[in-house]
């Protein structure tokens, strides 16, 4: 059966730019463009781990920013500050990227920085990048990566670089990664 042409991701993953949950040369690689304020992108977090819980050391999970600012007001600054805390290691990203999904219905400045508190963050250096908007340009790449991917909503998901069109469901993301083993 013939395959049509497939949307694929623009830029590869990279483990010096991006942001990698699971063994680097994992055999499978599933990316995610997410939007933290986006009501679809809380709904799969949890789907996420579930699929990341499964599949294990097989599974090499990538998130991109794809802050949707025209419906969702305060999702670039929540990218930002995922990114302000990265700058202080890759854990406190994943700390703040799931912090910011479990608390998506308060993404104001003040909660921000509340946050950055929780997750054990230097809050004066955090403030200090959001402030300067230091993170803008790395959250603007992410977003431009999409977007030439094909990406116009969110959550869009990538497995080994081709676009995941199927039901994100737990059941049906791990079979569609499962395949590519």
């Amino acid at each position: 059966m013939a395959r049509s042409s497939a949307v694929e991701l623009t830029l590869p993953v990279d483990s010096d730019r991006d942001h990698i949950q699971g063994p680097v040369d994992a055999p499978v690689t599933l990316v995610e463009y997410g939007d933290y304020e986006c009501p679809y992108c809380g709904q799969a977090y949890p789907i996420v781990k579930e699929v990341q819980e499964e599949l294990g050391d097989d599974l090499r999970f990538v998130f991109r920013n794809f802050p949707l600012g025209d419906m969702h007001p305060h999702a670039r600054r929540a990218a930002e500050a995922a990114e302000a805390a990265a700058t202080q290691g890759e854990e406190a990203f994943w700390e703040m990227h799931d912090y910011l999904y479990e608390h998506q219905d308060a993404l104001d400045d003040d909660h921000l920085v509340e946050y950055a508190d929780e997750v054990g963050l230097d809050v004066e250096q955090f403030e200090g990048e959001l402030a300067e908007r230091t993170n803008e340009e790395r959250v603007q790449e992410d977003f431009l990566s999409g977007a030439r991917s094909g990406v116009n909503g969110t959550p869009t998901f990538f497995i080994d670089g081709e676009r995941y069109d199927g039901e994100w469901s737990a059941e049906r993301l791990t079979t569609a990664l499962r395949e590519r083993l």
